[in-house]
C-alpha cells in the first residue's frame, strides 16, 4: 500500500513495476544488472483517486502520461534497484499529492498611496521625454 497522504492510499495491485539495465556508465553492473525501474500507474483504471486529482494529474504530469491514459515513473538514478524502486514510489507519491494542492484564492488589494505616485510620476516622466522630441523651431 503507497500511502499517499492521510485520505489517499493507493494499492499495491494498481501500480505496475517493470525492471530493465540502466542505460550510461557503469561497466558490468549497468550492463548486467536491471536496476532500472519503472512505474506504471493507470489512471483510467484506478478507483483510489478522486476524479479531480485525476484530471488536476493530467494536466500537471500530462509529459509522462501516454496515450492510453498510464502515468509512467522511471528511475535509474542509483546502482541499487531497491534504492530507485523506493525513489520512484515516492515521485509518484509526490506527483499525486501536488495533485492534491488546491490552490491559494487571490484576493483582489488595492494599490498603496506610494504606487500610485510612482505610477504618476513615471507618467509624467514619460511625457516629458515625448514632449522634448517636438520639432526644433527658431526663438528668433
Amino acid at each position: 500500500m503507497l500511502e499517499v497522504t492521510d485520505t489517499i492510499r493507493i494499492p499495491e495491485h494498481e501500480i505496475e513495476k517493470r525492471f530493465s539495465t540502466s542505460s550510461g556508465p557503469g561497466g558490468q553492473n549497468v550492463n548486467k544488472v536491471s536496476t532500472r525501474v519503472e512505474l506504471r500507474f493507470d489512471l483510467e483504471a484506478t478507483a483510489s483517486l478522486p476524479a479531480w486529482v485525476i484530471a488536476k494529474l493530467r494536466t500537471l504530469e500530462r509529459s509522462r502520461i501516454t496515450k492510453d491514459g498510464v502515468l509512467r515513473i522511471v528511475c535509474q538514478a542509483h546502482r541499487e534497484q531497491g534504492r530507485n524502486l523506493i525513489e520512484a514510489r515516492e515521485r509518484l507519491a509526490e506527483a499525486i499529492r501536488a495533485a492534491t494542492r488546491r490552490p491559494k484564492a487571490r484576493r483582489e488589494t488595492k494599490p498603496t498611496r506610494a504606487a500610485k505616485r510612482r505610477r504618476v510620476d513615471t507618467k509624467r516622466r514619460r511625457g516629458a521625454v515625448k514632449r522634448m522630441r517636438g520639432r526644433v523651431g527658431n526663438d528668433d
